[in-house]
This record gives C-alpha cells, sequence and structure tokens, in this order.
C-alpha cells in the first residue's frame, strides 16, 4: 500500500479583512500569484472536526501560548451534502513549534477516520504510515480525546510563482460551526456564524521569508497582524470557555452602515435567527 501521509511546515501570518476589501486584495494578488487548481471560482467549503480533552487542554495550550503545541481534527474539503462513509477526509495533527506550524495529514474514507479517532481501532495503513497512526491513537487514549466543534468555511486560495512558489494565500469567509450534532453527514445541522459574516480571515502562508512586496501590500493597506483561531473562537462562541484575547468581538468590527442620506430600516425578518439560517 502507498503512503498517504502528507507533511509540511511554515510560517503563517493572519489578517481580518472585510469581505469586500478582501475581494479587492484578492484581485490585487492576482496579478502577481495564480488561483490554487484546487480552488474553483468562488471558492470550496472546508469543514473540521476538532477534538479535544474534557478540559480542553488543547484550547487552554493555545490561550496560553505555548511554545510546542499540538491539536488532532478531520477535515473534508467540499460541500457536505451527499457525505457518506467512503467520502475522503484527512486525518490531521496541527502544531505549532515556536514560531513555525507543522502538519502532517494522512488521507482516510470518513468511516474510517472517524474508526481511528472516536473508536480508537487500528485502521488500514502502510508502513509508511505507522507511526503518525500510532501518534493519532496514543493522543486519543493518553489524553481522552472527543468530539468538540466542528468548524466550516468558504476558502478562496492563491499560490505563488516563479520565484514565489512556497507563498500560498487564503482567503476564509462565512466562518461557521456547531458545537453539537458533531457528525459531517448529519441533515439539518444548526450552524451559526462564530465570527461576523462581514468579516474574512486572510492568511498569508509561507515556507520561509515573506516576499518584500506582499509586505508593502500589507501597509499599504493598512492590515494588522491578529491572533485568531477559527478552533478557539468556536469554543468560546458557543460558551464552552470564556472569551480570550484571541477572542473577535461583533463590537470592535461593526459591519458597514449604509451610506444613502435616511438609514435603511431593518426588515424584521432578519433577526438575530437568521445568522443560524445563513449559516447553513
Amino acid at each position: 500500500m502507498a503512503s498517504r501521509l502528507h507533511a509540511f511546515n511554515r510560517f503563517e501570518l493572519k489578517y481580518l479583512v472585510p469581505v469586500e476589501q478582501a475581494a479587492e486584495i484578492r484581485d490585487e494578488l492576482a496579478e502577481r500569484m495564480d488561483r490554487d487548481l484546487h480552488s474553483p471560482v468562488g471558492g470550496y467549503g472546508v469543514w473540521s472536526l476538532y477534538y479535544d480533552t474534557p478540559q480542553l487542554r488543547f484550547y487552554w495550550e493555545k490561550i496560553d501560548g505555548l511554545k510546542f503545541r499540538r491539536k488532532l481534527r478531520i477535515r473534508y474539503y467540499g460541500d457536505l451534502d451527499g457525505i457518506t462513509d467512503d467520502s475522503p477526509t484527512c486525518v490531521e495533527i496541527k502544531q505549532r513549534v515556536n514560531r513555525v506550524t507543522q502538519k502532517r495529514r494522512i488521507t482516510l474514507p470518513y468511516g474510517a477516520a472517524r474508526r481511528l479517532c472516536d473508536d480508537r481501532e487500528m485502521v488500514d495503513h502502510s508502513a509508511g504510515e505507522s507511526a503518525f497512526i500510532q501518534e493519532v491513537l496514543e493522543l486519543s487514549v493518553r489524553l481522552n480525546l472527543r468530539p468538540t466543534v466542528i468548524t466550516g468555511y468558504q476558502r478562496e486560495a492563491l499560490v505563488g510563482r516563479h520565484a514565489d512558489t512556497g507563498l500560498r494565500v487564503t482567503f476564509d469567509r462565512r466562518i461557521r460551526g456547531r458545537d453539537r450534532d458533531l457528525h459531517f453527514g448529519i441533515n439539518g445541522p444548526e450552524n451559526r456564524f462564530t465570527m461576523p459574516p462581514h468579516l474574512s480571515v486572510m492568511e498569508i502562508k509561507v515556507n520561509e521569508r515573506t516576499p518584500h512586496w506582499i509586505t508593502d501590500l500589507t501597509a499599504r493597506r493598512n492590515l494588522n497582524l491578529i491572533r485568531v483561531s477559527k478552533y478557539v473562537q468556536a469554543v468560546e462562541a458557543f460558551g464552552l470557555a470564556p472569551r480570550s484575547i484571541f477572542h473577535v468581538n461583533d463590537e470592535d468590527h461593526p459591519a458597514p452602515t449604509p451610506t444613502d442620506e435616511q438609514p435603511r430600516q431593518r426588515r424584521p425578518t432578519q433577526s438575530d435567527a437568521s445568522l443560524k439560517v445563513g449559516a447553513q
């Protein structure tokens, strides 16, 4: 059996950008970057099922800023409609070593991924995948990991060309999730926006050094680095832990107001409950 294990290291820089401005930045970047071959016009769905201990150890390690920390997740790319136990997913360990983000993952059918992470059962694998499979099992058993939250968002991705082949820039919008019904294939899940829907997260990912022209772009547009985690945001949005410095407060990032002479009247149907509907 050929190895399905994939691993890479990189630096990640995150910015919180209004959706309208993100579209402008994406178009500017497109002059020097190419669209990722897996990223169609409008982007693609990214869904992650995060595991943590009953005491939320991985959450607190992020809050405390530990130099070395890990987290386990199952990730699915695409539309969740029609997902089955045979659908390809990634079991992934994402870890931080000082300032470097490291990811190791293996592609497994969704059913096998759940048996590995939930039931802690050995699954078919090659010799080259054995160490990773054993690490997932060891983490799950020793720390008593359990499904905690699901996050989802729409992603558009650009990749560098020529001298910037190690560069990748992503734009994530409609960031939402849930803390129950923790199964990708469930019918009618109740998702909810975990970040204000008018905001997107822009991530610059490089293998070594950020190109100078990217640095110039962020400075010219007054973009500020932000410490944000979609997993932490979901945990706090659903009240599983107190809000931290990583939490994005709606009050700090209000939606743009209409520029008409008279403000638009808010329709009664657009209540807070509509956020849940829109997050579907």
